[in-house]
């Protein structure tokens, strides 16, 4: 493991904490952690041992959130499970890509993206709100197999961060669920996302696997205590959580990216 500060560690656990709340909510606790870890870690780490201990971390605190959903919400494992299996593909394609992705390009990338996810939001208002009323027709669930799966599974390799915000979104839209349910199940399929990219990046020996067990707690509390908290509250707060993450990291980014 790199020289890193007592400090710096124990920053990154509150980060780790953080974002397991965040990604339990709705998604995209990766854009805490791994921009932190991008700090964090020394200047001479490759980029590709943040996204590899990313990951590490992130499949605990997700399947502690899946296992904590699926107690209390509505969620359609046998859906769920076959969208994260084509989203196992997807993942461990991109992370066969990401090796040599430098941290310069991450930034831009999260950030375009970023906007594109806090625009729909905002002239949406209704969506996500409440559930269509009817079963799930198969071209639906085709739909998002390839939309969920393969296409957001491909950047969860790729890059990661905004992987569990892509997938409720498309969730929402592709399967007509409301906001709970749609973070339910993406945390389903994301579980899955996160094996396929660790296994990956396991194999090519980019994971820092001490610090990813020490972060890994933290990260399981905070998704643990975050997917309760979606549970009590609902989708109006899921809602209003989603916005606020959004725009406030697409600031951060901005700073670091223009201004720092």
């Amino acid at each position: 493991m790199p020289d890193i500060s007592l400090t710096t560690v124990f920053l990154l656990c509150l980060a780790a904490f953080a974002a397991g709340w965040v990604d339990a909510v709705v998604g995209g606790g990766g854009l805490i952690l791994l921009p932190a870890m991008l700090l964090g870690l020394p200047g001479s780490t490759p980029a590709a041992y943040a996204l590899g201990t990313n990951k590490a971390v992130a499949i605990v605190g997700t399947t502690g959130a899946a296992v904590t959903y699926a107690r209390k919400a509505p969620v359609d494992v046998w859906t769920a499970v076959r969208i994260g299996l084509a989203a196992v593909a997807g993942s461990m394609g991109g992370a066969f890509f990401a090796a040599g992705m430098s941290s310069e390009v991450l930034r831009p990338v999260i950030m375009v993206v970023l906007l594109g996810v806090a625009a729909f939001v905002i002239l949406r208002p209704n969506f996500g709100t409440a559930p269509v009323a009817g079963p799930v027709t198969r071209r639906r669930v085709f739909a998002a197999i390839g939309i969920a799966g393969v296409g957001i599974g491909f950047y969860d390799g790729l890059v990661g961060p905004g992987t569990g915000t892509f997938l409720v979104l498309a969730l929402t839209a592709v399967l007509h669920l409301d906001l709970v349910t749609a973070s339910a199940t993406a945390k389903i399929v994301n579980c899955c996302t996160n094996a396929g990219a660790l296994a990956m990046f396991a194999w090519q020996g980019t994971v820092l696997w001490q610090l990813a067990a020490i972060l890994a707690v933290f990260n399981l509390a905070g998704a643990t205590l975050g997917a309760r908290t979606a549970l009590k509250k609902g989708t109006g707060f899921v809602r209003v959580v989603l916005l606020t993450v959004v725009l406030a990291l697409v600031t951060n980014l901005a700073y670091e990216q223009w201004l720092a």
